[in-house]
């Protein structure tokens, strides 16, 4: 019984290991990324409606690549280890890929209609899909395989949120700046260039701390001696109730509509450095809401916190519009007013990273307990598969719902080539609309499978013990197996 206390106790991941997961997570968040969008419609220029149809086949190859990386990821089995090899092999190549995204203005012009742009843009994004799917299962397989103890993978996320919010959010509000600067004309300083450097910079970096991350982190978590087959595969996903109850909630929270605030920000308020200065009232509180996470899940159940991590959000955006259509729809309405829409939009940022913890930390260690929830049950761990059809189910919905918002920018009345700031007033409305109102009731349907979820703290606190037991069993039937050897 001491054994299995130590294991539930004991911290395996040393300083070394724990800075090289702070530094790889945080890289990923070091990105322009949120930018995209507006790279899209402002840069690369292609027609919205080739666009909602090529995403209907981009999302179709991204549901079949998923059903085979998954299970080829489970078979895997290496002397690295499971996941780490995947980690360490496109580490590079996801870096060129990711600059060459950023390149496209450079090789094609802005005909929304040039059919080289086209096939380029979307060949590029099918196959950048296919290795960030491997990527994605890999990374979450090894993190839920860093450590048998709870508390560590709790540590180590939030100590990975704590010290990347320090500066992951430098290029977003420097990709802010530039487009500002470039839309003012005033400057040298080009949309595409812009977006080309601060791309390349957070890929390149972004692809070194992969690297670093899979060269140093262990997999502490044995695999099954015997690969399970398809069958067994399957009976693990289907029996995982929590997991189906998560799956059920990413799947309804892809009928979230929302056309973007950023679109909203630039073509409505004017400004694209808008979107960083809200951030700005809210930014203590962000690192404060991390000292009260432990005493919030002492004191609140996990189905709670959930609930109001994943939505707070929505009900803040429908009190945004119903203050923004104050003065009415039009020219008067507060939400033409830039200044006056700034504290609304401040204070709903506030509450957000108030509650940043929650958001952040719950939904990684609920999937990390999923997970093992899974070995629990089975015996066996199927961390591809399992992730594999948890994304399947939500880019089933999104393959479905995705083209919808270039459907309906363009229903609105978007005008890709209206310039900065110049769509009509009509079109400015509804954007505020689909940015607030309408993303804010849809996505309040995500709670319906919440309020089902049912690993309870006295459950989770059985299943690790056990859990505990079982593993010391496989490592001592496998170190019998090789004494024999």
């Amino acid at each position: 019984m001491t054994k299995v206390s130590d294991n539930e106790t004991r911290r395996y991941v040393g300083s070394r290991e724990t800075m090289t997961y702070v530094l790889f997570d945080a890289s990923k968040g070091f990105s322009i990324d949120a930018w995209k969008n507006r790279f899209f419609l402002d840069v690369v220029k292609i027609d919205l409606g080739i666009n909602a149809l090529a995403t209907v086949i981009t999302n179709i190859w991204d549901i079949i690549d998923d059903t085979f990386a998954g299970v080829l990821v489970d078979k895997t089995a290496t002397r690295w280890g499971k996941f780490r090899p995947y980690i360490l092999v496109f580490a590079v190549p996801g870096t060129i890929l990711t600059t060459l995204y950023w390149l496209t203005p450079f090789l094609f012009g802005q005909n929304p209609f040039d059919v080289g742009k086209i096939i380029y843009w979307y060949g590029l994004g099918m196959v950048t899909e296919l290795m960030t799917t491997f990527r994605t299962f890999a990374e979450t397989g090894y993190i839920s395989s860093i450590s048998p103890n709870p508390a560590d993978k709790s540590r180590l996320f939030t100590m990975a949120e704590v010290i990347s919010s320090l500066w992951e959010n430098i290029p977003e509000f420097l990709m802010g700046v530039l487009i500002d600067a470039a839309n003012s004309g005033k400057v040298g300083v080009t949309m595409k260039g812009a977006y080309m450097v601060m791309g390349t910079i957070c890929a390149v970096q972004a692809g070194i701390f992969a690297f670093a991350y899979g060269a140093i982190a262990k997999e502490r978590i044995m695999q099954a001696v015997e690969k399970p087959d398809l069958r067994g595969i399957w009976r693990t996903i289907i029996t995982n109730k929590p997991m189906l109850l998560m799956m059920m909630s990413d799947f309804l929270s892809v009928f979230k509509i929302d056309t973007g605030v950023t679109n909203y920000y630039v073509d409505v308020l004017g400004s694209a450095l808008f979107k960083d200065l809200i951030t700005i009232p809210g930014i203590p509180s962000s690192f404060l809401s991390y000292a009260y996470i432990g005493w919030a899940q002492r004191r609140f159940s996990t189905k709670s916190l959930w609930i109001f991590g994943e939505h707070e959000k929505d009900v803040m955006g429908i009190l945004v519009y119903m203050f923004g259509i104050i003065g009415g729809k039009g020219k008067n309405g507060n939400y033409r007013k830039k200044w006056t829409m700034f504290g609304a939009f401040a204070a709903k940022d506030f509450v957000y990273k108030s509650t940043l913890s929650v958001y952040k930390i719950v939904p990684r260690m609920m999937q990390a307990e999923i997970l093992d929830y899974c070995e629990w049950k089975n015996g066996f761990r199927t961390e591809g598969a399992t992730i594999a059809v948890k994304g399947i189910i939500k880019k089933i919905a999104t393959t479905v719902v995705a083209p919808l918002n270039s459907i309906m920018l363009k229903k609105i009345g978007y005008n890709i080539t209206a310039g900065h700031g110049k769509q009509s007033d009509a079109t400015k409305y509804y954007m505020f609309l689909m940015c607030t109102l309408v993303p804010g009731v849809t996505g309040l349907i995500g709670t319906i499978p919440k309020l089902f979820y049912n690993l309870s703290p006295e459950k989770r606190a059985r299943m690790y013990s056990e859990l505990s037991q079982m593993r010391a069993e496989k490592r001592s039937f496998v170190e019998e197996m090789d004494k024999v050897d």
